[in-house]
């Protein structure tokens, strides 16, 4: 789609400095971008690539306006205006109702006629799936599950039976939502498999990143509250609760019955403990294991950066020490 730059600002509310009749017709980075591009600058890091950059037009903060060699809007900040303009110029796939020759839908199934439903789908008995929503091929909706209006299932997604998902939700190819838990008793050395029973709540606007899986209950209900991000392969055991419009980056674990407040963001390959609360407003780097409470707002970070591997190797020697020099320098005390 192509836009000019007057259309650009007012739809951004941006400050023009330029043409605004510039056409723009995609959005590039700074040091790749073309004619007819538009791009950003959100890290000054990058301002070498600005003052060279051969786009039509840059969206920056006031501050960096002197090093543009283009046409700008300018804005408080350039990182969101440019999520703006990028939806502006992509927008959705649009909806195309009907149903393909070779999907499976129970009888009983309750699918708005406004649904686009692709090859392969397999829809079971009492599900019900609102209007505008997308479903691409090898999805399977199983029995009684509900799901809002205007989401998109990307191919080969899973949702187990009685699952609830909310309206505007984006699942990514392969998440699985509502498979059991990791429910097991050890009865004599040998492990029991205890059914799982509960189910799994989705709020509105989330989405789910590619090969994410979202345990069912054990006997309540796993929550994901409205607004939440989830990037790929995350895993998120039966119970938690995900406070709304928190982020979670790519391969975090977050094991059973914990519960994660509102706006909180988790970086990735992060490890949260069961039965724990982490608080509201909380930010755990990446890396990090969680094994206590989290009840105050703040940055968290416990993992060991990466050093030079003879560097670590003295390390851990004295980390094998750590109690024997805690225990010599108590009794120096008491001396």
């Amino acid at each position: 789609m192509t836009y000019t730059l007057g259309e650009i600002a007012a739809k951004i509310n941006a400050e023009l400095h330029g043409d605004p009749a510039c056409e723009i017709n995609g959005v590039a980075p700074l040091d790749t971008a073309t004619n007819g591009k538009i791009s950003f600058l959100s890290n000054r890091r990058y301002t070498s690539q600005l003052k060279s950059t051969e786009a039509s037009a840059v969206i920056l903060k006031q501050d960096d306006q002197e090093f543009c060699p283009v046409h700008s809007l300018v804005c408080e900040d350039p990182y969101v205006a440019y999520a703006h303009v990028v939806r502006l110029m992509n927008p959705p796939h649009p909806v195309v109702p009907g149903r393909h020759s070779s999907s499976i839908i129970a009888a009983d199934a309750s699918i708005d006629d406004s649904v686009e439903i692709g090859p392969h789908v397999t829809i079971e008995s009492g599900a019900r799936i609102s209007a505008n929503t997308i479903i691409d091929p090898g999805c399977v909706i199983g029995k009684n599950t509900e799901i809002g209006e205007s989401c998109h299932l990307y191919p080969n997604v899973v949702i187990c039976a009685e699952v609830i998902i909310g309206r505007d939700c984006i699942l990514h190819p392969g998440v699985v939502i509502g498979a059991d838990g990791f429910g097991i008793a050890n009865e004599n050395g040998k492990w029991l498999k205890i059914p799982q029973i509960g189910g799994v709540i989705i709020g509105n606007d989330v989405e789910i990143g590619a090969n994410t899986s979202i345990d069912r209950g054990a006997l309540g209900n796993t929550v994901i509250e409205d607004g939440v991000k989830i990037d790929n392969q995350v895993q998120i055991g039966h119970n938690v609760r995900i406070g709304e419009h928190t982020a979670i980056a790519g391969c975090v674990g977050i094991a059973g019955s914990t519960r994660i407040g509102k706006r909180c963001m988790i970086g990735g390959a992060v490890g949260i403990s069961g039965h724990i609360d982490i608080a509201d407003d909380v930010v755990i780097m990446a890396m990090a294991g969680i094994a206590n409470s989290i009840k105050e707002p703040g940055v968290y970070a416990y993992a060991i950066p990466a050093m030079d591997v003879r560097k670590w190797r003295r390390n851990v020697v004295g980390f094998k020490q750590l109690h024997a020099l805690i225990s010599r320098i108590k009794k120096l005390e008491n001396q």
